[in-house]
């Protein structure tokens, strides 16, 4: 490495931040680029900073560079972005934790679940308490800067985003794809390249590496499984694998080898999440930390003791025959689905089980997706639809392309839209946030707009929730 290597971070949020001392350290010579003026420190170090709206233009002007690190929210194909970066080694972040992280890292990706799955095995692992375990990566929290409290036998468990594995030339040794739907189509150009994206958590894994999927994989990432060099571990809902982790009996089993006998780990009965999705996230979960050396009845404890994690069908409270539930964790058409699915079924043609009466509050930021499905699974299984966001006319006209059924509210101002929904709930409903949506257009993240529907939610009630 170049005592003097000429670095550029572009984007200093919460992934990035860590380039920056990583590098001074390091003797680079550093420039710092961001849209927003306040992220400049003047007590930093020797660093060179563009920001404001024309810091790409100022950082092209400190150039050239031999590496440019690109925050995850920026499409690396932008031409700005390709001008910039030109004559450079354009990467991120997650690589360069990869090639340092001395211990094998399990990093984790999916359309929907990461998050749950990644604090399942989190905890799995911590429950084991063999050797020390950390967390981190898209579940908000970057491992470089502690590099150095992690040693060559620690566990580390990383959940990754298609944005932070788009970069990526190295993959971890143990990996998992929960699952593919459509997502993030405003940043990837289209469907193949997401997909490709996520393939790459297990595209340059190496014979001893190991790779856990669905039974079914995504087809669109068959060709990249058919080049797959590591071991391959399934999961199944609907009957044993060959070797993985599989639902038979209700009872969640794990089959180490192919001519091996199964090992009974815990009964869905002590599993406290609703909802196949989250059945998924505990097989996928259970198989990472048994291949990875977990006892097994640390595992069975950890299953048994989990309650999930805020913003994601969380319960917030249980009034007068009402139930407040927020999973603002639903950016998506089918993480909305799979909420609907789990609270009752009902949203799929079909299902056995009618759904308690439904008052949604739904839409925020356009992806650009397809609220289709979510339209005919609404005009079945809802009572009341209150709308916000730019997403809201979209969804509001798949309700009635359906053929309507619910009474449909706005769109709205979030804050409206919520208190109508309140007002509209009766004894028996379930009120759920599920906004099939980002919520950039009112919010900074989906915890901020979690948050605040825990607040209007104890505001209507009258009463702190718990």
């Amino acid at each position: 490495m170049a005592a003097r290597e000429r670095i550029l971070i572009v984007g200093f949020g919460v992934n990035n931040a860590a380039l920056l001392p990583h590098w001074l350290a390091r003797g680079a010579r550093v420039t710092v680029a961001d849209r927003r003026e306040g992220v400049r420190d003047p007590e930093a170090g020797p660093v060179a900073w563009a920001v404001g709206p024309s810091y790409l233009d100022q950082a092209r002007a400190h150039g050239p560079y031999d590496r440019v690190y690109l925050t995850p929210g920026i499409p690396p194909h932008q031409p700005d972005v390709q001008r910039l970066a030109a004559g450079s080694v354009l990467t991120c972040e997650t690589d360069l934790f990869l090639e340092l992280c001395p211990a094998p890292v399990l990093g984790i990706t999916g359309s929907a679940g990461k998050t749950t799955t990644t604090t399942l095995l989190g905890t799995m692992l911590a429950a084991d308490g063999s050797r020390p375990v950390h967390v981190g990566g898209n579940i908000g929290r970057s491992l470089l800067a502690e590099l150095g409290r992690i040693g060559p036998t620690d566990w580390v468990a990383l959940e990754l985003s298609s944005f932070q594995l788009q970069l990526v030339t190295q993959s971890p040794a143990g990996a998992a794809v929960l699952n593919l739907s459509p997502n993030h189509l405003d940043h990837h150009r289209d469907m193949e390249e997401y997909a490709a994206s996520k393939a790459r958590i297990f595209a340059f894994q190496r014979p001893e590496d190991f790779l856990v999927t669905d039974a079914a994989p995504p087809p669109l990432m068959a060709a990249a499984l058919a080049q797959h060099r590591g071991q391959r571990y399934t999961v199944s809902q609907s009957g044993a694998v060959e070797q993985g982790a599989y639902v038979d009996g209700r009872t969640i089993w794990w089959r180490p080898e192919p001519a091996g006998a199964a090992i009974p780990i815990q009964t869905l009965d002590h599993w406290h999440l609703p909802g196949p999705m989250n059945v998924q996230n505990a097989l996928v979960a259970t198989a990472m930390a048994l291949r990875a050396g977990a006892r097994p009845e640390a595992v069975a404890a950890a299953l048994a003791e989990f309650r999930g994690v805020p913003h994601r069908l969380e319960l917030v409270a249980e009034r007068r025959g009402v139930r407040y539930i927020n999973d603002s964790i639903a950016t998506a058409p089918d993480r909305t689905l799979a909420a609907l699915d789990a609270l009752g079924g009902g949203a799929r043609p079909g299902a056995d089980q009618a759904p308690p009466g439904l008052v949604l509050v739904a839409g925020g930021y356009d992806k650009h997706l397809d609220y289709g499905l979510l339209g005919q699974a609404l005009a079945r299984c809802a009572r009341v639809v209150a709308l916000t966001g730019p997403t809201g006319p979209a969804i509001a006209e798949a309700i009635a392309a359906a053929g309507g059924g619910p009474i449909v509210m706005g769109p709205l101002p979030f804050d409206d839209a919520v208190r109508a929904a309140l007002q509209a709930a009766r004894p028996g409903d379930v009120v759920l946030l599920s906004p099939a949506a980002a919520s950039y257009d009112a919010f900074r993240n989906f915890e901020e707009r979690g948050q605040r529907f825990r607040t209007l939610v104890a505001s209507h009630l009258g009463s702190p929730l718990a």
